[in-house]
């Protein structure tokens, strides 16, 4: 996101302008107990850098809320996280200082109160007066008239208006002003739109796609429960594409905790995630398949459970590297009673068997740029500088697949990001050192039935083609010995 242009105080829109908002609560208490859960996330993110879909289960759990009061703290929390670029450049338009020398603190708060004018249909006096009593609650009352006036500028503009005031021109830079419409760093909507190959339209729906809250994506274990009866235990549906794969309409506190979870029936794993298991598992080898794979970067576990939960249909098994410790332990609990062997190791050399697996799957560590959706803070902790570093990774873990697979086998290439050098950029490094023993298939064979993949041989999924994180998948089979 470009850098905002700096505006006066704005005029309160007379009466001929855009219809406000003003359905939605009553007044809030004064120490209303889901804002103030809200605002201990953003503070947790800002000073701790904390994960907000890891860090706000605890702090749910620790106000005791649920339903509408956890969906309401939920939406506010991850939501200020996600326009977190468009809230501080409003702030920035209303203060009159420097956002540098206002309390951390405060910004906090102001970020949680520009989000429920802007992007809430909560009545403008409750989320003012909700914002400032919980600052004047833990910094006093100048602090809190500090932020009733800037909120109370912010509000005399709706959305709209500010990205027509704030945001790049459209005509001179359009991506830049779609980056600030949709709350998203310029770099990063620069990236979506070479992913797809220049489609400003599409580069539009996917941002918009990509600023929305997702709905929650349950896999029903293979073997165990069927998505059909899963869907009748949890309410939601089966998924569109995984046949194992449940979507539920996103609701209040932890999906971990739902009944069907807690009782080993189903994990929570994005469907686009579920279709690169899958993708790897349809496709062919030359040969017979002995049953052994390997899932080279197995953290946490929820494509190790789809491939091992089909593995054993056929009496095989997998193998699954680890190289911290806590993701192990992770894996291990996903996979339980499955047929897995878990190694903490570093999967560049896991000590593991060379030439002798039938299907390996490397869903390398990566920026993370294609799941943005369910990790609301990240767009804004990534940099351009941190790609070059992981595509070096990248490249050295899918040379290590491809010595683990056997002749006739296939290594599934995986990363949730659709930056260019993370996906077709590090296969062509790679393949440039392979010309002879190593041929391309077209992974859009082995997920067929489904829409909008791209141009092949590999796939792209998409969140608003598909309504799944924006996983990459490549499939590439040994030839030489």
């Amino acid at each position: 996101m470009s850098a905002p242009r700096r505006s006066g105080r704005p005029s309160r829109p007379g009466n001929g302008g855009p219809p406000r908002r003003r359905s939605g609560p009553s007044r809030p208490p004064a120490t209303d107990p889901s804002r103030a859960a809200a605002l201990e996330l953003l503070t947790a993110v800002r000073e701790r850098d904390a994960y907000a879909n890891l860090a706000l289960p605890a702090i749910l759990r620790r106000y005791r809320l649920s339903g509408r009061d956890a969906a309401l703290a939920t939406e506010l929390g991850y939501g200020s996280c996600r326009a977190l670029g468009l809230l501080d450049a409003v702030i920035d338009a209303c203060a009159s200082r420097p956002r540098e020398r206002i309390e951390p603190e405060l910004i906090d708060a102001l970020r949680l109160g520009v989000y429920q004018l802007l992007r809430t249909r909560i009545p403008p006096h409750a989320a003012v007066d909700s914002t400032v009593e919980l600052v004047r609650a833990s910094a006093g009352s100048r602090s809190a008239g500090f932020v009733n006036a800037i909120l109370r500028r912010a509000g005399e503009r709706s959305e709209p208006e500010w990205v027509a005031e704030l945001a790049p021109d459209a005509e001179r830079d359009p991506i830049g002003h779609l980056a600030f419409k949709h709350a998203h760093p310029t770099w990063i909507a620069r990236a979506f739109s070479d992913a797809l190959g220049g489609a400003r339209d599409e580069l539009g729906e996917l941002l918009a796609a990509d600023d929305e809250r997702p709905s929650v994506h349950l896999l029903a274990r293979p073997g165990v429960i069927t998505a059909e009866e899963l869907a009748l235990a949890t309410g939601g549906e089966p998924a569109p594409y995984s046949p194992y794969g449940v979507r539920l309409d996103t609701g209040a506190g932890d999906p971990a905790d739902l009944d069907a979870v807690t009782e080993g029936l189903a994990l929570v794993v994005d469907e686009g995630s579920q279709l690169v298991a899958l993708g790897l598992a349809n496709a062919p080898l030359a040969g017979p398949d002995g049953g052994r794979w390997l899932d080279l970067c197995a953290g946490p576990g929820g494509k190790a459970a789809i491939l091992a939960g089909l593995a054993e249909l056929d009496g095989g098994r997998l193998d699954a590297v680890e190289r911290a410790e806590h993701r192990a332990d992770l894996v291990r609990a996903n996979t339980a009673e499955l047929p897995v062997t878990v190694h903490v190791a570093d999967a560049r050399s896991s000590g593991l068997p060379e030439g002798e697996y039938d299907r390996v799957l490397v869903d390398v560590p990566c920026t993370g740029l294609g799941a943005l959706r369910r990790r609301p803070e990240a767009r804004w902790r990534r940099e351009p500088g941190d790609v070059a570093a992981l595509a070096a990774l990248q490249r050295e873990l899918l040379t290590a697949a491809l010595r683990h697979v056997r002749p006739g086998g296939v290594v599934g290439y995986a990363t949730c990001s659709p930056h260019l050098a993370e996906t077709h950029g590090v296969l062509t490094g790679v393949l440039r050192r392979h010309p002879d023993d190593v041929e391309r298939l077209d992974a859009r064979e082995a997920l067929p039935d489904i829409p909008a993949l791209g141009d092949g041989p590999t796939v792209q999924l998409w969140p608003h083609r598909h309504g799944t994180d924006a996983m990459f998948l490549a499939l590439l089979r040994r030839t030489g010995p």
